[in-house]
């Protein structure tokens, strides 16, 4: 008879109460210190070696960060959470990519908005991440070199396409040069009971994406859009008959009580951003590239050019449709596609449209990231 198979248990706090029950000792004060030394040290040695590696490129590798992160989370057998890990690791990574040059990057504040929250997971908090007031403004930052990245939402899984992101991408000469898909969870945040709640505020994405709990649990209350999530958590701290609605960190940071947490009616509300730079990202194997095109408005024009990813065996991820701005009857086509461009199938598929387009502009390509959150 065969040896039945054994699989290897994840090590957990339990097994370790039941180990220190069944005679082990209790780790001593001095113990812990020791290991916090070594960690510290490795930690040392870690950023050196990363200073040494980075010398003279000006913070380029931040952005295959999200690479080293998610492998670290895979290898991750506990007893942390894998977010956990992600976060310990994302300021090692952010505080050694410091020493040598602290990396600005501007995105769509205020501070702890969902945008800022995005930031933080790419960039850490050992950069100097810059709020700005509009979406056009993060480009702004950018192509005048205020900035060495921006960070813009392109895409909700609820509300669809990002308009002025768009917009802004296909005027823009920046390049995307990563993702960062971020799960949305959001919260009712105040400073007073729920049944006090008459008014709740939040920006309209945020409130639409909330709608179906709201109706259910809060029939009564009346629901008002401001500027961002951190604006409503702003305002929710000084009346307790107003809630908001914003990401627990932003309730946090205003001393909010969580009245009730993850009130997105689709569990799976995520929102991608894209980290935009003055260069496209550098291969992975595991890329995506996004560009922009104009063709003929005339039959078929469109179909012709979307065969071309069908022969060259290309997987489109997204394609968008949007007007020409001030040009009436005339449209642009806003397309995502696995592979890089520098790559031998998406170079022949990119010159055969250019063939087609009136237009193309190559927005630039990017390692495919894992959502966090």
């Amino acid at each position: 008879m065969a040896k039945k198979k054994t699989t290897k248990k994840k090590s957990t706090s339990k097994d370790v109460t039941s180990a220190q029950g069944a005679g082990e000792r209790k780790p001593s004060r001095r113990q812990l210190d020791k290991l916090d030394r070594e960690i510290l040290a490795l930690v040392s040695q870690r950023a050196e070696l990363t200073s040494l590696r980075e010398e003279d490129q000006h913070g380029g590798p931040l952005v295959d960060d999200a690479k080293t992160l998610d492998g670290l989370v895979k290898k991750n057998t506990g007893p942390l959470a894998d977010d956990s890990v992600r976060a310990i690791f994302r300021e090692v990574l952010s505080g050694s990519h410091g020493i040598n040059h602290r990396p600005r990057v501007a995105y769509l504040g205020p501070e702890y908005t969902y945008s800022h929250l995005a930031a933080i997971e790419r960039f850490g908090q050992s950069a100097a991440l810059v709020p700005v007031g509009s979406i056009a403004s993060v480009f702004e930052e950018v192509e005048r070199g205020h900035a060495e990245f921006g960070l813009v939402p392109l895409e909700n899984s609820t509300d669809g396409r990002v308009v002025d992101a768009l917009e802004c991408l296909s005027k823009s000469s920046v390049r995307i040069c990563g993702e960062v898909p971020l799960r949305i969870r959001h919260c009712l945040l105040g400073v007073g009971a729920r049944s006090d709640v008459v008014r709740v505020l939040s920006k309209p994405q945020a409130i639409s994406q909330c709608r179906t709990w709201l109706g259910k649990h809060l029939p009564n209350a009346r629901l008002v859009s401001v500027a961002s999530t951190a604006d409503a958590a702003r305002q929710a701290a000084k009346d307790a008959k107003i809630a908001a609605i914003a990401s627990q960190q932003a309730g946090v940071n205003h001393s909010l009580s969580v009245l009730a947490r993850n009130i997105e009616d689709n569990p799976d509300n995520m929102t991608r951003f894209a980290v935009i730079g003055t260069e496209t990202g550098v291969r992975t194997g595991n890329d995506k590239t996004a560009l922009v095109f104009e063709v003929d408005h005339q039959p078929g024009a469109l179909a012709d050019s979307m065969g071309i990813f069908k022969r060259q065996r290309l997987n489109m991820t997204w394609i968008e449709s949007f007007p020409v701005s001030g040009q009436s009857g005339r449209y642009q086509f806003f397309i995502e596609f696995e592979g890089h461009a520098d790559e031998l199938r998406p170079r022949r598929a990119l010159s055969s449209l250019e063939k087609k387009a009136l237009r193309l502009t190559v927005l630039g390509s990017y390692a495919r990231a894992e959502p966090i959150g």
